[in-house]
């Protein structure tokens, strides 16, 4: 997805909070790259007031699901919670001026690609649309520790390995009613589309009062949370307790 000044400024314009997402004991793989650091930067915060007539912005996605065998336990998701994962992602962005149209649905059984091998190959074959849509692959499981990644924006060309990379990759045990018992209300996925879209973890700048992620109303935050610890204050000599609650930390769902 293209870096764009509007939404690097909507990302800064008020909190993404409401039900979060998490990695718990595993690690989001989604880091910001020099140059999307650069542009940040430049963006001057903006009054979300001036976001509120703007026409929601749908983005056309394509769902890949790549299984080991054509069996819900090797990661072949039924389309009923494919479906439960698009209403999730569109009830988290709607109020925020987003809504997510699904353009198309693969199957791909190939136990080497569904454990996160091979990765540039198997998006290299499946990837769709152009760099402004978003193609999420829904994978059994990885064999690194990063728990889920989605890279953030980044004006790359067209057909170049990074281009191709653009997108996110899910473990489908966290959609709606998957396997993983903490984290299967969808909200990984949410999560994962923040930075898609440009948007920090909660805990990006740490303890920092003037960077953070960007986002005014986000309190200070030392560290990704674990479980849900409630009324957890990493930074205590800033203001606020850790949102917790935010789509963009990393406590349990």
């Amino acid at each position: 997805m293209r870096i764009s000044y509007s939404l690097l400024s909507f990302a800064a314009a008020g909190s993404f909070a409401a039900a979060h997402p998490s990695a718990g004991g595993f690690q989001c793989g989604s880091e910001p790259t020099p140059e999307f650091e650069a542009l940040a930067a430049k963006v001057v915060p903006s009054n979300p007031a001036d976001f509120d007539a703007q026409a929601t912005i749908e983005i056309k996605t394509f769902f890949h699901v790549v299984a080991a065998s054509q069996s819900v336990e090797d990661g072949n998701v039924p389309d009923k919670m494919l479906q439960d994962q698009l209403d999730v992602m569109n009830k988290a962005y709607a109020p925020h001026g987003f809504a997510f149209k699904l353009a198309n649905t693969t199957r791909t059984f190939n136990s080497n690609w569904a454990t996160g091998g091979n990765e540039l190959e198997m998006k290299y074959a499946l990837r769709q649309g152009t760099y402004a849509d978003l193609n999420i692959y829904f994978l059994k499981q990885f064999k690194e520790i990063v728990y889920a990644n989605c890279p953030f924006p980044s004006n790359y060309g067209r057909g170049t390995p990074n281009y191709v990379k653009d997108g996110c990759m899910i473990p489908s045990s966290t959609v709606p009613g998957g396997s993983n018992a903490r984290f299967n209300l969808g909200l990984t996925t949410v999560h994962e589309i923040g930075h898609y879209m440009g948007v920090y973890h909660t805990f990006q700048g740490r303890c920092s009062s003037t960077l953070g992620d960007r986002v005014s109303d986000t309190p200070a935050q030392l560290d990704g949370s674990t479980g849900c610890p409630e009324g957890r204050d990493s930074c205590p000599d800033e203001p606020g307790l850790d949102p917790i609650h935010n789509y963009m930390d990393t406590s349990d769902e």
